[in-house]
Parts: structure tokens; C-alpha cells; sequence
């Protein structure tokens, strides 16, 4: 491969293609939403997106993951990710990558606010893959697939989510 079709090749997959944000109000302290959010052996429980996971939310660490494979909702992903940060009630945050193909970082920010959480919740995707997504489809799919995860979280709580 010449220099710059490596080089252009390196862009693709260093560069955020699409940003997925979503937010949601949990009724609920952010300690109380970051101990749901921290145990990852909990996943399977009440986690539409990141169905599976096995580890500790510890910066630094390798966490293995089965995400559900969107825009498919049908199939999965194991990737294992590494924990990028980890402020214990405040944000937790992952990375995967499969080079060239994909670059993810996956977040979700706590703030206390109205007596619960203002959750931010979203990803930054990049990659040959993530080039395939059009605008269209982060927002018709992606973006409700991962509020889902917001309400499935309060639910899980047993607390409102608006």
C-alpha cells in the first residue's frame, strides 16, 4: 500500500464519523445510576445494546463485551473494549477497535440535577464501517437504540426516565 493511501487509510479510521447523543433525566442519584452503569456482570439483566459484559470498571482495564450489532438488532458483536474513563458517579467510558474497520468510544456522563441524574449517554464512531451509516440511519436507528438503553436503565432502577 503506498504512503498515501496509508496515510488516508489512518484518517478514516482515527476520524469521528458519527457522533450518537442522546440524554435522559433518571430519577435517581448519580452514585445510584454509576453503581448500575459500573457493574458490568449486570448487563444482561436489563441492557438492550451492550447485552453482555464481563469485568470491572477500572481505568485501564479490558472488558469483554457482546454488543448487539446495529442496524441488524439481530445480531451481536464480541469485541473486548478498553475502560477509557471511570469517575465513579460521574462518567464512565469505553473503547473498541477492529483496525481499519471500526473505532467506538462509548460514554455516559452523570450530573446531579432536579433531584436525579442528567444522563448523557452516546458514542463516537469511526472506521470503514461506521463510514456505511448514513446520517439517516444513526438517527433512525441508532440514536432511539441507545435512548432505549437510558429507559431500560431507569426501568431497571425501578425510577422514572423522561
Amino acid at each position: 500500500m503506498s504512503e498515501e493511501i496509508t496515510s488516508l487509510w489512518g484518517e478514516l479510521q482515527e476520524s469521528v464519523l458519527h457522533r450518537i447523543r442522546t440524554q435522559a433525566q433518571i430519577g435517581a442519584k448519580p452514585d445510584a445510576v454509576w453503581a448500575v452503569l459500573a457493574d458490568f456482570d449486570g448487563y444482561e439483566q436489563w441492557n438492550p445494546l451492550n447485552i453482555r459484559a464481563r469485568g470491572q470498571a477500572k481505568l485501564g482495564l479490558k472488558v469483554p463485551m457482546t454488543f448487539l450489532r446495529l442496524p441488524s438488532h439481530t445480531k451481536t458483536i464480541d469485541q473486548t473494549v478498553t475502560v477509557t474513563t471511570c469517575e465513579p458517579g460521574r462518567a464512565l467510558a469505553w473503547s473498541g477497535s477492529v483496525p481499519l474497520l471500526f473505532k467506538g468510544r462509548h460514554h455516559f456522563i452523570l450530573t446531579a440535577a432536579h433531584g436525579g441524574t442528567l444522563l448523557e449517554h452516546g458514542e463516537d464512531l469511526g472506521g470503514l464501517i461506521s463510514a456505511g451509516f448514513s446520517k439517516r440511519t444513526i438517527a433512525e436507528v441508532f440514536v432511539p437504540a441507545y435512548a432505549g438503553v437510558n429507559v431500560a436503565l431507569a426501568a431497571h432502577m425501578g425510577v422514572a426516565c423522561t
